[in-house]
């Protein structure tokens, strides 16, 4: 009689748990992150593109809160994509840099030491998967993801199995998502379905990042004789991501799952796509236009962001600054988990749910070199620091080394840069000598988020 016990004992509690499965699935929402990879802010019809076209992300926005002025807090992809992921800036998370600077003194064997051990950063933080998966959420990493195998961010389902090859180290298997088909992530979402539980979608294709190849039925309608080929591609490679969402969203809401799910949308980085008439010279060797990718102007760090959540969010457009540090603290707050103290983003369901103020005084960013000079001192690698206070945007520059991207961070204005980005968003004249009470203000700012000793070039 006791083994019988004990056995109804462990039914009860496997039904319990299986019952308490079922009712977060119903309860508590799914969650998909699309993140575009290399686009810059205005180059979407809704954003007022004269020429791409977007029509899902359009259709996307018209049923989102949507903010125009959203930001990464650095202009590139891995800092960019761990801050996504853990709602911490690169000084707090520790991944400032896509790689470890090359060193030819090293072994290969040390040389991969360090990318573990930057790597293993992302082992010391809470993620959203993660979090989520204690709470019965199933999770898929699909498309570009640099920190190893997709189960050290903490999810469940993924394609990124962790450079197994040269050249993988930032997705292998996973970067073939939205170029090749949409089947992975839909078997997930399926299976997910099937198994009554809320899931997590992690759905950073590499687009419109290059190369640019886009099928030939969309680079057709961008074609023109005054049009470079290297524009016409790059423009239809934003219409191929575009059409990858739809089928994604589409996807939702064939399984009758729109309802229920929290999507959100940002971009890691900018873009601004060069052509032969910049007359850039031969030893820029980048796709990418200067003041945009790796840089903190707003061609480097400015992208809509967007959310969305049929009958809890009301479609509406918000002119307050939005950053990526907020993903963090806004999914969690969806899903009914407990916030996690000192986060740096704001839980935005406030604002876009009750009208409720968002509690920032200013918005800030940071970026490093593209090679981490140090794995341990962060300050090592600190190029520009960055802040936002209503049209203001100061950008102090550092002498950290620029390594093998050193062209795309020379800038004439080594003193500080201040620009009003509601008239000047392309931030083409310089005011700080004008307005040097707005210099000084704004950069008392910065000792509030991150203080660091190397002192600021030019600033008095």
């Amino acid at each position: 009689m006791k083994s019988v016990h004990i056995s109804l004992s462990i039914l009860g509690v496997c039904l319990a748990f299986c019952f308490q499965i079922s009712c977060r699935a119903q309860t508590h929402p799914n969650v998909v992150l699309i993140l575009s990879d290399d686009q810059a802010w205005m180059d979407y019809s809704f954003m007022g593109h004269p020429v791409i076209q977007t029509p899902h992300l359009d259709q996307l926005a018209a049923q989102s809160a949507t903010f125009r002025r959203g930001y990464s807090p650095t202009p590139l992809c891995r800092p960019s994509l761990m801050t996504m992921i853990t709602g911490l800036y690169p000084h707090q998370h520790g991944v400032t840099g896509n790689d470890p600077r090359p060193d030819k003194s090293l072994s290969n064997a040390e040389y991969a030491a360090q990318r573990e051990q930057l790597i293993s950063c992302v082992d010391q933080h809470p993620t959203i998967p993660k979090l989520l998966g204690e709470h019965g959420y199933l999770s898929m990493q699909s498309g570009k993801w640099w920190e190893g195998n997709y189960s050290r961010g903490g999810f469940t389902h993924g394609m990124t199995r962790g450079f197994p090859k040269p050249g993988g180290r930032h997705g292998d298997d996973g970067l073939e998502i939205g170029r090749k088909g949409m089947e992975p992530v839909f078997k997930f979402i399926d299976e997910s379905k099937e198994a009554n539980r809320p899931f997590f979608l992690w759905y950073a294709p590499f687009l419109p990042h290059t190369p640019h190849d886009p099928p030939e039925r969309i680079l057709a309608k961008y074609r023109a004789n005054d049009r470079p080929i290297e524009l016409a591609k790059y423009y239809a490679m934003c219409e191929f991501f575009d059409e990858s969402c739809g089928q994604l969203l589409g996807h939702l809401d064939q399984q009758k799952l729109s309802d229920n799910t929290l999507v959100m949308y940002v971009t890691d980085n900018g873009w601004i796509q060069a052509t032969p008439d910049m007359n850039l010279g031969k030893e820029w060797g980048h796709g990418f236009a200067p003041r945009s990718k790796q840089t903190p102007y707003e061609g480097g760090v400015r992208t809509p962001i967007m959310v969305s959540w049929p009958g809890k969010i009301a479609p509406k457009e918000y002119p307050d600054l939005c950053s990526t540090v907020d993903i963090m603290p806004t999914v969690l707050a969806a899903t009914g988990l407990d916030p996690i103290p000192d986060l740096p983003g704001r839980n935005l369901l406030p604002l876009i749910q009750e009208g409720k103020p968002l509690d920032r005084k200013f918005l800030y960013g940071e970026s490093f070199s593209h090679d981490v000079a140090d794995l341990t001192k962060h300050e090592t690698s600190l190029q520009y620091r960055w802040c936002i206070d209503g049209k203001w945007k100061l950008i102090l520059s550092y002498d950290a080394p620029a390594d093998r991207y050193a062209f795309v961070h020379a800038v004439n204005e080594r003193n500080p840069q201040l620009f009003d980005v509601e008239s000047d968003p392309h931030e083409k004249v310089n005011v700080a000598a004008s307005h040097p009470d707005e210099v000084r203000k704004l950069a008392t700012h910065l000792p509030d988020t991150w203080h660091v000793q190397k002192p600021a070039v030019g600033l008095p």
